[in-house]
């Protein structure tokens, strides 16, 4: 009897092939890249064909890179980290994925860079998972009404601008007016809420950045706070991605069914970057040398911030952008692109704050196009005029000043118009409870605060919270568990109002015009 050989041979390798797990003989092709140019965060790449737009790369020292333009024959790849031991000559392989960083309520109360890695001493990170950082926006389908609020603790904002949560509301103005502190008084206030709070640092100072973690730590609940750093000393590649790694680990939270709020700080910064990278890339320059998808950019970035419809667990995301304008030009490329992406903006203006108001909200600029809606109902109840009235105060005491005696009912208007300005006269990092900020609007409104001469309107507001807690006790539980006025709470809160203004004025005061 005769045997076939091939058929033997063909045995042969098909038990072999069973043995070693049904693994696949022979070669295996691999694409390798090489560095034709690098430098200032940018390596140009050849050599890989089949790389996709944001592919993470891998360079043969341990390096990583994504890649952010492709061209044939060539690949535009940002560098994330030791970009200085990254010469022309090393070899580049693509990996087959994107960006990711770590996400979960191990990041909780702590400081990481763009990628997830711990800063701040404590050991390693312990994540959930790691998402990437490119994530899409939930659908239109997938969204609800936006109809909770975000208290600030600012009554400026509160009581004219009100924030929502699952709204995008820019914060917008020069350079060193207090753009971050009403931020980071927006996170303290979050202390007693159920928000989770994230802090993305881009092209920060350091000192600056020290700042911002020492008054969370010291005024706010750091245990629920995440603080991503990408500072003026870090590649700009780790500056590009820190906004998109601050959305992906707020949209671990928000998809729980919690709600989280974050703070970018800011984009006007990252627009930079943005335009620094596409030069250095070799894109096509547009309007002040930006590329042309810088709107694209801060689009897909601001539209991750949503309120979840409750088929998707009914979480939120509230976002605070930071921008930067130069000497207050709204007009100017960044400014109108994130105003027209938002849902309102808070304008500081630079006269204001050099004047002393502070906040230096300028609020015939500021606009919340949520509106009311978002507002608690006990402040919408005694706030309803109140912007109005600051209005008209601001264009009354403009003509007042070209001399002339105005009527009674004119001064009446320059008296009550001055005492809403020392109510929204606030320092920095003590943000009010709600039932304080509706204590001070019913006292405007009521005309109690009409006969106390302006400096003691700073007592008045300085002591209010203990005089509330002594006399109206049940009131300022009911509104702080509530939200909501009823005929009995305002009752209680317009008597102990009463006799704390009996004990502030001073004897014989008469009200200051």
């Amino acid at each position: 009897m005769t045997t076939d050989p091939d058929r033997g041979a063909n045995a042969w390798l098909e038990q072999a092939r069973i043995k070693v797990g049904a693994a696949a003989l022979g070669p295996r092709a691999e694409q390798i890249g090489r560095v034709e140019e690098v430098g200032d965060g940018i390596a140009l790449v050849s050599g890989l064909p089949d790389v996709r737009l944001d592919e993470l790369l891998r360079f043969d020292k341990g390096q990583f890179g994504f890649a952010q333009v492709l061209e044939t024959g060539r690949v535009g790849c940002v560098l994330l980290d030791n970009v200085d031991a990254i010469e022309a000559g090393d070899t580049v392989r693509g990996t087959g994925d994107v960006v990711r960083v770590p996400v979960g309520p191990g990041l909780l109360g702590r400081v990481v860079d763009a990628l997830g890695r711990p800063l701040d001493g404590k050991g390693p990170i312990t994540a959930d998972t790691r998402e990437p950082i490119e994530r899409p926006a939930p659908a239109i389908v997938d969204r609800d009404l936006v109809t909770q609020p975000v208290q600030t603790g600012l009554v400026v904002v509160d009581t004219l601008f009100a924030l929502g949560r699952g709204q995008r509301e820019l914060i917008i103005g020069d350079r060193a007016i207090g753009k971050t502190t009403i931020a980071i008084d927006t996170i303290i206030n979050q202390k007693s809420s159920d928000i989770v709070c994230i802090y993305v640092a881009v092209g920060q100072k350091s000192s600056s950045i020290r700042r911002v973690i020492d008054a969370i730590q010291a005024n706010g609940a750091p245990e629920r706070c995440i603080i991503v750093v990408a500072g003026s000393s870090s590649s700009p590649g780790l500056q590009w991605i820190a906004p998109f790694t601050g959305f992906t680990m707020a949209e671990y939270f928000r998809d729980r069914g919690q709600h989280a709020l974050i703070v970018v700080d800011d984009l006007s910064k990252h627009a930079a970057t943005h335009r620094e990278i596409a030069l250095l890339t070799r894109q096509s320059p547009g309007r002040e040398a930006y590329p042309g998808d810088v709107f694209y950019v801060h689009a897909r970035l601001l539209e991750r911030a949503a309120k979840l419809s409750k088929e998707k667990g009914g979480g939120s995301l509230t976002a605070l952008p930071i921008a930067e304008t130069d000497a207050g030009n709204l007009s100017a490329y960044i400014p109108t692109n994130l105003i027209s992406i938002t849902d309102g903006q808070i304008v500081l203006d630079a006269r204001l704050f050099y004047e002393g108001q502070k906040p230096a909200v300028d609020v015939g600029v500021s606009v919340s196009r949520v509106g009311g809606k978002t507002q608690a109902q006990a402040l919408r109840d005694v706030a309803k005029t109140v912007r109005l009235d600051y209005a008209q105060f601001l264009e009354l005491e403009m003509f007042t000043r070209f001399g002339g005696m105005p009527d009674t009912r004119v001064r009446q208007q320059l008296t009550r118009g001055a005492r809403i300005r020392a109510i929204l006269d606030q320092p920095q990092h003590a943000p009010l409870r709600l039932a304080d900020e509706v204590a001070l609007v019913l006292a405007i409104q009521s005309g109690l605060l009409d006969q106390l001469p302006l400096p003691a309107v700073v007592q008045f507001r300085r002591g209010l919270n203990e005089a509330l807690n002594r006399g109206a006790p049940d009131a300022v539980r009911a509104i702080q568990e509530t939200g909501a006025l009823d005929a009995m709470t305002e009752r209680a809160l317009r008597e102990a109002l009463q006799r704390y203004v009996a004990i502030v004025m001073p004897p014989a005061a008469v009200a200051a015009p």
